[in-house]
């Protein structure tokens, strides 16, 4: 997927030296891990939590600037530090929990093995980051520098963040390739000066109209259009990736996801035609074929899932 002035062409001048990836919703998956913490700690307080004012309204913002949103928004008997202090307990918790998304350990290794200096940048204080990365193996080795938005003047979408990430690689700002999932963040890439590949949460659509490309997910990255390495481990057009777990329901050729409170398992990233295994009730394995996909209703977006099964074992 690309946008309308998103091309390989577009590109083809371009020798990218460093890449600064940010870390929530663009490597890991702490929007799925975390999605109750929040509405149970309202509930707490006899607050209900606005679904939608939460899915369009906090992404990459700086943990104060998201604090004293919803203190104001909800009406709590906070500060803005004491909201902090009292729900960061329970979101580490569940950070345990966080799964990386699709292509994100494939890509750090990928950038590793060919000895590309590569930076995490994220709007998450740096004791967070390291929190939230702690369970993922290699990932705190690898990067050449990880930044937290506690450690610059002002965090996304300044592009603060992101000079001093490249200056600590010691690159031109100008040969690092940015790679975001929210509006913020490509906005702090444009302020760098730097090139942006957007790959959008299900909200972040309006960042698809600033980047250089966008990507479903980092599984369609192409590093060969920046100048950087070609992955390898494509097998005869078929690409393997590590597996993705969620519920469904099959009925009379009918499938449909079993969520829980509406809120699909699945990141927004994960969408193409996957060939995998499918278990149902009496330990019975099937080989599968599922397609998934985005169907756009007016102003909401739903998922949409076909499968196919090939054939049955025990």
């Amino acid at each position: 997927m690309m946008n309308s002035s998103g091309s390989a062409s577009c590109c083809a001048d371009i020798k990218i030296s460093a890449v600064v990836l940010d870390l929530d919703g663009t490597l890991l998956d702490t929007e799925n891990a975390t999605k109750s913490v929040l509405k149970e700690f309202l509930a707490k307080y006899g607050k209900n939590l606005d679904k939608e004012k939460e899915d369009r309204k906090r992404l990459g913002m700086t943990l104060q600037a998201s604090a004293a949103t919803i203190v104001k928004d909800y009406d709590l008997p906070f500060t803005p530090n004491q909201f902090i202090d009292e729900i960061m307990p329970l979101y580490r918790d569940k950070w345990l929990l966080a799964r990386p998304l699709p292509g994100a350990n494939r890509l750090i290794k990928h950038l590793h093995k060919n000895g590309v200096p590569f930076a995490l940048a994220s709007n998450s204080l740096r004791e967070y980051i390291d929190a939230k990365i702690s369970h993922q193996e290699g990932w705190n080795e690898y990067f050449s520098t990880i930044l937290g938005s506690d450690q610059v003047k002002s965090g996304k979408p300044s592009p603060d963040l992101l000079i001093e990430a490249a200056r600590r690689m010691g690159v031109d700002a100008l040969k690092c390739l940015v790679i975001e999932d929210s509006l913020v963040g490509v906005k702090a890439a444009q302020a760098a000066k730097m090139r942006v590949v957007a790959v959008p949460s299900g909200s972040e659509a309006d960042c698809s109209l600033l980047a250089d490309i966008v990507l479903h997910s980092l599984l369609e990255f192409q590093p060969e259009i920046w100048g950087l390495p070609l992955f390898d481990d494509w097998v005869d057009k078929a690409l393997p990736i590590e597996p993705i777990y969620f519920r469904i329901l099959y009925k009379t050729g009918c499938v449909t996801e079993v969520t829980d409170d509406g809120k699909s398992a699945l990141p927004c990233q994960v969408s193409g035609l996957y060939f995998g295994w499918a278990e149902s009730g009496m330990h019975r394995i099937s080989k599968v074929v599922v397609g998934i996909g985005l169907l756009h209703h007016s102003s909401t977006v739903k998922r949409n899932i076909v499968s196919s099964q090939s054939f049955s074992f025990f």
